[in-house]
């Protein structure tokens, strides 16, 4: 009797280890959210064009979903050469690979390469920053045809988070002044990535 007791126990505070995990996930993908509708409700930070700020109320986002939330194995390629980024304009910024993430998602393994900007790491304030843009099977139509983006912090160790829920659409989407990095076709996934982001006025 007692070893059944002991189980239930255990079980129940797994459970709720789970749920408070989850629960935590969700306000911190919430307030990621809240900061870009504050950001994008400010004219003086907003990329949106006038006759769109004025009847701005939020940006549309997927489902929060705790799945969409990867722990990737992570490995450094240093030395790596710096190149010239495609953008939606001529402006060509100076990039670098820093590393490759591999993780598996729905029971197939991606990879994605990720990037560390040369002009950003000379800013105390962003020198750990790195950059993954990345194309998937919703371009086009619920998000932007022109790929998402997440931003990410150096890791410590062999593994990365990757958060598909704090997936953001290129200034380009909102407004077509702005000059935005092309995802590198190595970064298109071949899977529907329903989390982040959506289309600006389609939803």
């Amino acid at each position: 009797m007692k070893k059944i007791i002991l189980a239930l126990f255990v079980l129940f505070f797994v459970a709720g280890c789970n749920q408070e995990k989850e629960l935590s996930h969700f306000k911190e993908i919430e307030q990621f959210q809240y900061k870009m509708n504050v950001e994008f409700s400010d004219k003086k930070t907003s990329p949106l064009k006038k006759k769109d700020l004025e009847v701005f109320k939020s940006l549309s986002f997927f489902s929060i979903n705790e799945n969409y939330k990867i722990t990737a194995n992570f490995m450094r390629t240093p030395n790596e050469p710096i190149f010239e980024m495609q953008t939606t304009t001529e402006r060509k910024p100076l990039y670098t690979q820093y590393g490759i993430a591999t993780f598996t998602l729905d029971n197939k393994e991606f990879i994605l390469r990720i990037y560390q900007n040369q002009k950003l790491i000379l800013d105390p304030e962003y020198v750990d920053y790195l950059f993954i843009p990345f194309n998937d099977l919703t371009n086009g139509d619920e998000t932007y045809d022109g790929g998402r983006y997440i931003s990410l912090e150096i890791p410590k160790g062999n593994s990365i988070v990757i958060d598909f829920n704090k997936a953001y659409n290129p200034y380009c989407a909102y407004n077509p002044k702005y000059s935005c990095p092309i995802p590198p076709i190595e970064n298109d996934l071949q899977i529907e990535i329903k989390a982040g982001v959506l289309n600006f006025k389609k939803h």
